[in-house]
């Protein structure tokens, strides 16, 4: 009987020190109270390709796909977590939402903790400062009614996450009225499934797609990439926005 072939992840940078990958949609970083039927992680899938114990040092939501980075030993995920606690790292995602939002903004807008038993944290009615800085890079008006409108207005957002609160982007988002196009949490469910009707990929439309830090041993610069996953660049092509993503080295030419 033939072996199943080992599952692996692309990989972005590696070096002795740290490694990325460029996790895809539908893959928890590790074990999670709130999807305890889950046997595939990241963090599993990452030690038996590479043959090496990894330590995730942030976290990428279940449903959002992009740059997820590891440290490769305790002493530099303790580094690493704390420029992610104390807002030295730079990073920056793409999603599709509802609406056309103004032209750039920053939400300010409190969160309050939700629990994480994995990480040992409790929840806290306590609300807690996030920020997030966007700019709407392209628009689109289908002719589907969905709400009142006979046609539904949808957009290709830039977001900069200033804080590192817990699905930050998808709260942040719908309190502006404008949630993430997939979001089964926060979002709408009339919008979700016409996007599923129309391009076949019921996946939420978020990805972390740059990421800029200091390195954790030698201070230079380090800038991580990853271009939009298939599915996503998909569904970007089929709206016409292809041409502005690629000017951003974010879709291939």
């Amino acid at each position: 009987m033939p072996t199943a072939t080992p599952e692996t992840l692309p990989i972005l940078y590696r070096d002795d020190h740290l490694i990325a990958i460029h996790k895809p949609a539908g893959l928890l970083v590790h074990r999670s109270a709130l999807d305890r039927h889950e046997t595939r992680f990241a963090l599993q899938i990452l030690r038996d390709q590479i043959g090496h114990k990894v330590y995730p040092v942030h976290r990428l939501d279940k449903g959002t796909s992009g740059v997820q980075l590891f440290a490769l030993d305790r002493d530099v995920a303790r580094v690493l977590s704390q420029q992610f606690e104390h807002g030295q790292v730079a990073k920056r995602y793409l999603a599709i939402v509802r609406g056309w939002p103004p032209e750039s903004g920053e939400i300010d807008h409190p969160l309050a903790r939700m629990a994480d038993e994995y990480a040992g944290i409790a929840a806290s009615a306590t609300a807690q400062p996030a920020r997030t800085r966007y700019r709407r890079l392209a628009t689109v008006e289908l002719p589907y009614r969905v709400d009142r409108t006979p046609s539904s207005r949808y957009a290709l957002v830039e977001l900069h996450p200033l804080t590192g609160r817990w699905h930050q982007l998808r709260r942040h988002l719908k309190h502006i009225a404008h949630p993430i196009i997939g979001d089964a949490t926060h979002g709408k469910g009339r919008h979700n499934r016409l996007f599923q009707e129309l391009f076949g990929h019921p996946r939420l439309l978020l990805a972390a797609t740059d990421m800029q830090l200091a390195h954790p041993v030698s201070g230079q610069a380090l800038h991580l990439q990853a271009e939009l996953a298939g599915d996503f660049a998909e569904v970007v092509g089929k709206l016409g926005w292809s041409a502005a993503l690629c000017e951003m080295a974010l879709l291939s030419p």
